[in-house]
């Protein structure tokens, strides 16, 4: 059996949910998630519960987006998470529903924004790598020094220090230790 879930967030505890409720109880959900929580903090336990509550055939109804997600980014990984599970997701306010041809067609323009943003970072990432490696540079973390390195391997061989404290003594990182490490065992 499909349900129908309602959505509802304001972002301070003197905020009042009374408007978005009433909303919501006109189109007779079965339950009403409520939240007064900022929208800008990523743990917001109420959508986590209604993520993992909503099955494929649900539809889940909000008064508008922005009581939905905390960024245009995050507004369409919702809206994606949600389509990818076969819920239905209806804005009151937008006047936006998954489930009609005009809500279909903007869902296709959040996923190609999402994809287009992707692919920009993506771009840009590319070029930045070309331009430094046409100063002579390489990408990625910068290479520990050999004195470093010599510092930690006799610290770890005198058994007097962790792998924590080593790495705190010295700044390398504790992967890096241990791969110094594996390399002696190896040879």
């Amino acid at each position: 059996m499909n349900h129908r879930y309602g959505y509802a967030r304001v972002s301070t505890q003197q905020q009042d949910l009374s408007r978005q409720l009433d909303m919501l109880k006109q189109h007779h959900c079965i339950e009403i998630l409520t939240e007064k929580i900022s929208g800008t903090r990523m743990d917001r336990p109420e959508l986590f519960r209604l993520k993992d509550k909503v099955r494929s055939g649900d539809t889940i109804i909000i008064e508008s987006f922005s009581r939905l997600g905390r960024s245009t980014k995050d507004l369409i990984e919702l809206v994606e998470y949600f389509e990818s599970k076969g819920v239905k997701l209806i804005s009151l306010k937008e006047n936006f529903d998954t489930n009609t041809p005009q809500g279909k067609l903007m869902l296709t323009v959040f996923q190609a924004f999402s994809q287009f943003e992707r692919d920009i970072i993506a771009q840009r990432t590319k070029e930045g790598l070309e331009s430094a490696r046409a100063r002579g540079r390489k990408g990625g973390r910068p290479q520990v020094k050999d004195k470093s390195i010599e510092k930690a391997l006799k610290l770890y061989d005198s058994k007097e220090y962790s792998i924590s404290e080593i790495v705190g003594m010295t700044g390398i990182s504790q992967a890096t230790l241990y791969r110094y490490i594996r390399k002696r065992t190896v040879k």
